[in-house]
């Protein structure tokens, strides 16, 4: 697109009512280098959670997975993660525009309440839970410094959110060089566990990892779908990421920007979950470090890995896409809408979430609205690809009485029926719904509705 065209775009868009952050971004307003933005998804990837993923390939002392079978695994989780990315960040590579008003091509203006809602909700909610577990280990510093005569998690909680609202104010200026700095300190502090785990414990872990029996069956198939899992809500809003990228990047070498760093966080964290969970016969990478790297800095060194890492997905995951919607919903400003996000997040009773009662309503929770992202993401390529052929007027997707106005049938009832068929089999819940919701949106749009504005514009028109 040209600048001449984007000018004129840009104009026309801004009489439409939204706020400044939801206009297409222009070619002079996207300032993320290759490396700032492989710097992100590094970051993005090192932290506990995902060590915690390697970690419980480890059960009862027993690898489910070697270590061949585990990094072909990973391979493959991490091609088709990159894959969907680079398809689905191309819209918003192109056009600027965000993941809020990418889903009114596909389901309208009203409809993409509902559907950027079902990505919108989980975010905070995974802002206030990654939030808490950061001041949990904030606190643990501090009680470190102050000699145990501080010791109140609840303000670590508080003041560790209102620097990351502070911090996220200043939208992706700040993600890139936040996310910078944690992905190369971190690496350097698992380059040093790594050693450590080389040097006094490679014989136990050779045996109850490397050279394990593992399994090509049903695990190795339900590791490949918790991986890509962990990534669904990201991919899903792509476009909020690609559109802040510099421009004349090949879509083969944006695949690239993901499949690298990617790559290089997952399976170095992976490989370490793993490694300490086979050294100690502990799950909890936490607990684990602190026998294999024995000394006095211990506690701090793991509450600051845990605190930076913390910050680093919330910065890119959680924080993000829920204020675009809370923007595009209210009409509010961007720092006013990034300030509630991180309120809300506030709010979101974080400190009952991560007991071991609420276990199960979590997991109920994660359940229910990772159905809803294959289905969405599935009606979004088909719609974009197949029935669009990559043509989308961008200033029509603005326009409250356009030809996006109301709900596309269509596309809310596919999530729908893809949602409900994910939800017959949980190990594969993400691909079933991704398949189930394409095949219906398809037949759906070509079949029914035949007076539907949606069809304008498509291969059904």
């Amino acid at each position: 697109m040209s600048t001449n065209t984007e000018t004129a775009t840009a104009t026309q868009i801004q009489h439409a009512g939204v706020d400044e952050s939801l206009i297409p971004k222009t070619l002079e307003g996207r300032t993320v280098s290759p490396i700032d933005y492989m710097f992100m998804w590094i970051g993005d990837g090192v932290n506990l959670g995902n060590m915690t993923l390697g970690a419980s390939l480890v059960v009862a002392g027993i690898a489910t997975l070697n270590l061949f079978q585990t990094f072909a695994a990973a391979i493959i989780a991490i091609g088709i993660i990159s894959t969907i990315f680079a398809l689905n960040d191309r819209l918003g590579y192109r056009t600027g525009i965000p993941y809020v008003v990418q889903l009114r091509m596909s389901f309208g203006i009203k409809g993409s309440v509902i559907s950027s809602l079902l990505r919108g909700i989980p975010a905070i909610v995974w802002y206030g839970f990654q939030s808490w577990i950061g001041g949990t280990a904030l606190n643990e510093i501090a009680k470190v410094f102050t000699g145990g005569a501080f010791d109140n998690v609840a303000v670590c909680f508080v003041v560790l959110q209102l620097v990351q609202i502070g911090l996220s104010l200043y939208g992706f200026h700040a993600i890139k060089w936040v996310e910078s700095l944690t992905s190369i300190v971190i690496m350097l502090a698992l380059v040093y566990v790594f050693g450590v785990l080389l040097t006094s414990h490679s014989a136990v872990i050779a045996e109850k990892w490397v050279h394990a029996k593992g399994s090509w069956g049903l695990p190795f198939f339900a590791f490949i779908m918790m991986f890509m899992g962990n990534y669904a809500a990201i991919f899903l809003s792509a476009a909020d990421y690609s559109r802040e990228l510099k421009a004349g990047i090949s879509d083969a070498k944006r695949g690239f920007l993901y499949f690298l760093p990617i790559l290089i966080a997952y399976g170095f964290v992976l490989a370490i979950g793993a490694m300490l969970a086979s050294a100690t016969g502990i799950s909890n990478p936490v607990k684990a470090f602190a026998i294999v790297v024995d000394n006095s800095y211990i506690t701090v060194f793991v509450s600051a890995f845990i605190v930076m890492g913390a910050i680093a997905v919330n910065m890119v995951a959680n924080i993000i896409p829920p204020t675009y919607v809370i923007t595009l919903i209210t009409k509010l400003k961007y720092k006013v809408a990034v300030t509630i996000t991180g309120l809300l997040a506030l709010g979101s009773f974080p400190w009952v979430l991560v007991q071991d009662s609420s276990a199960k309503g979590l997991g109920m929770f994660i359940l229910i609205y990772s159905a809803f992202l294959g289905p969405i993401v599935s009606i979004l390529l088909i719609d974009y690809y197949i029935f669009r052929k990559q043509k989308v007027d961008i200033v029509d997707l603005y326009k409250e009485n356009g030809p996006y106005s109301g709900y596309n049938p269509a596309a809310v009832l596919a999530m729908l029926i893809g949602a409900g068929a994910a939800f017959t089999k949980v190990e594969l819940a993400w691909i079933i719904g991704l398949v189930v919701a394409g095949i219906s949106y398809y037949l759906l749009t070509k079949f029914a509705f035949k007076d539907s504005r949606f069809k304008k514009g498509t291969i059904f028109e």
